[in-house]
């Protein structure tokens, strides 16, 4: 996340866009959760034991985190999508070690170049049927992200709690280190493990 977030500070600085551009213009990284509702009529018994204290935290914050192993990536504004199990790193990527499936897809009538204008292929579709399946609406704004502005989420799409300076430097939001319903920290945690092992 940090090193993609760089390459993009590096290129906005690069090509003297600073000053009217930022990484998260170009990137963002959000989780899919489930908001749960309060209920009033059977709420669930807690207790203190620990195998009831995420139980408890997802009641409190009234969303639990839904774990997706495929990944997802749309990308040349809305010409292509590739599809895969595979992260992005040299574990995943290298050939030789992971076993992983990837797809892509794009339409070749459908570009930028040859449209003169937006594609509005099946990618772009895609794209808009998975928005408003997770933000739960249909916006007309959603036809051109680009020109999205930072709004809060609704729907089962939640953007990562970090902060982006310009230069592309991820640091956590101050005083959320950590996921609040779930723990774990938001950058992860560095390891004594020799890479060979984790990437």
């Amino acid at each position: 996340m940090s090193m993609m977030y760089q390459i993009i500070g590096q290129a906005i600085n690069k090509t003297g866009l600073a000053d009217t551009h930022h990484p998260q213009d170009y990137l963002n990284f959000c989780y899919l959760g489930k908001r749960e509702s309060s209920s009033t009529e059977s709420p669930l018994q807690t207790c203190n034991s620990s195998e009831n204290r995420a139980l408890g935290l997802a009641q409190k914050y009234r969303k639990l985190m839904i774990y997706v192993h495929a990944k997802g990536m749309i990308v040349n504004d809305d010409e292509y999508v590739l599809m895969e199990s595979a992260n992005i790193n040299q574990r995943s990527l290298d050939g030789s070690r992971d076993t992983e499936i990837a797809m892509g897809a794009y339409q070749p009538t459908y570009t930028w170049s040859g449209k003169k204008t937006h594609p509005r292929s099946q990618v772009y579709g895609y794209r808009m049927s998975l928005w408003a399946k997770h933000l739960g609406v249909l916006e007309d704004c959603f036809c051109q992200p680009e020109t999205l502005e930072h709004k809060e989420m609704t729907g089962h799409l939640m953007q990562y709690p970090i902060q982006v300076n310009k230069d592309g430097k991820v640091t956590t939001l101050p005083g959320h280190e950590c996921f609040p319903d779930v723990g774990g920290k938001v950058l992860g945690s560095s390891t004594n493990l020799p890479d060979a092992l984790t990437t």
